[in-house]
């Protein structure tokens, strides 16, 4: 299987923006890339930018955020309040917001969310993300859901044992608003990061799924 170094030298790899329909959903499809991507590239720039929360999950995002960017260098988490399971109805709100990141940032990697989840929210995300980066890498990551709209990833981030049980650790911790759902578990997270694992014949057994419809070498 080909391997390549994402951003094989310090300068390559420079600021890096995450997208999140919900406050949990850049930490499960990409904490892990995230945890291994800031203690490879000690000074990089992060934006966190999440669409929908209320005041309670906005205190959790923000909680996780800083936990999982706290080896990067320059941060800047953005936490809106559209309505959870609304946005194709709030879509110029949310349209306004990308204006404003367009405006404001230029990435060197976007990750966002797939293009095909059947959740509403994730899908009005990513379509946007596509319709305001345009010539820039975007890798959309998954989350696992009811729907069953699993993919089959292109793209894997090799991920060591030490840092799953990180990223496990830091959503069960700081998102206990969502303990009680039957899904978030870390016997869940652990099988996805597995399932992937095998799929890119990682040598720790553990990787993140990613699908990139879009790169040149």
């Amino acid at each position: 299987m080909l391997s390549i170094r994402l951003g094989g030298h310090a300068e390559d790899l420079r600021v890096v923006l995450c997208l999140g329909a919900h406050c949990d959903d850049i930490e499960i499809g990409c904490g892990g890339t995230l945890l291994r991507l800031t203690e490879e590239h000690p000074g990089l720039s992060v934006h966190w930018i999440v669409f929908s929360s209320t005041p309670p999950r906005a205190e959790e995002a923000r909680l996780g955020a800083g936990r999982f960017l706290s080896g990067s260098g320059e941060k800047r988490e953005t936490i809106h309040e559209s309505a959870d399971g609304f946005f194709p109805y709030h879509g110029a709100p949310i349209k306004e917001c990308f204006e404003s990141l367009k405006r404001d940032v230029s990435p060197d990697l976007v990750f966002t969310h797939y293009r095909e989840d059947l959740h509403q929210d994730h899908r009005i995300v990513s379509e946007l993300t596509w319709n305001t980066f345009r010539d820039h890498l975007i890798l959309e990551y998954e989350i696992p859901k009811y729907d069953g709209d699993f993919g089959s990833p292109g793209l894997f981030t090799v991920l060591p044992e030490s840092v799953c049980e990180r990223k496990i650790d830091i959503i069960l911790s700081c998102y206990r608003s969502q303990s009680a759902k039957r899904w978030f578990a870390r016997d869940l997270f652990m099988s996805t990061l597995r399932l992937r694992g095998l799929e890119a014949n990682s040598p720790t057994g553990l990787a993140e799924g990613f699908y990139c419809r879009k790169t040149v070498l």
